[in-house]
């Protein structure tokens, strides 16, 4: 049974209109959450990688994992103001307003081969902060690597638009 059948929609979700994508069906399977840790590694096994990270929050459930099996370090990006050594950060645009994430200093070292992971890719907004912020500091984004794909969403097409590899897992049409 494919991951996607494990992930649960919830209608109208967080507003009127949104069709929420939940992963956390997908998480609570013990074979859907092995099938998911299984393939990201098998796809990244024998890849040049130093470390892989993981946006704020089901990204870190994800990437933790895929970090040990691989052998590499895991860091987190944040939202502002969670991290308690000194950080970087970079601003970004929301529907309503704006965000900001943030990265220890000493976590990145220029010339790092980084993999990004998160849950999900939407608009974009959130993984572009933090492509950005990635190369601010110096590294080297090999892929943006997310579970789920919202195609119709753009943020794919956003990202790649930059130069970046993105994979994912599975895609959802509509938002």
């Amino acid at each position: 049974m494919p991951i996607k059948s494990r992930i649960r929609t919830i209608e109208h979700y967080p507003k009127q209109g949104i069709m929420f994508r939940d992963i956390t069906t997908l998480l609570k399977d013990p074979v859907g959450f092995r099938i998911t840790v299984h393939e990201l590694t098998n796809r990244y096994t024998g890849v040049e990688i130093d470390r892989v990270v993981g946006i704020e929050s089901r990204g870190f459930i994800l990437a933790a994992p895929l970090a040990y099996l691989l052998g590499v370090g895991f860091v987190p990006i944040r939202k502002k103001g969670k991290l308690p050594a000194e950080t970087v950060g970079h601003d970004y645009e929301l529907e309503y307003g704006t965000d900001r994430i943030e990265i220890h200093t000493d976590a990145i070292n220029k010339g790092d081969q980084i993999l990004l992971v998160d849950d999900l890719i939407a608009t974009g907004g959130t993984a572009e902060a933090a492509v950005k912020l990635i190369q601010e500091m110096g590294g080297e984004i090999i892929e943006c690597c997310f579970v789920i794909d919202l195609p119709d969403v753009g943020g794919r097409a956003r990202l790649e638009a930059q130069g970046q590899k993105v994979f994912s897992l599975c895609e959802f049409e509509g938002d």
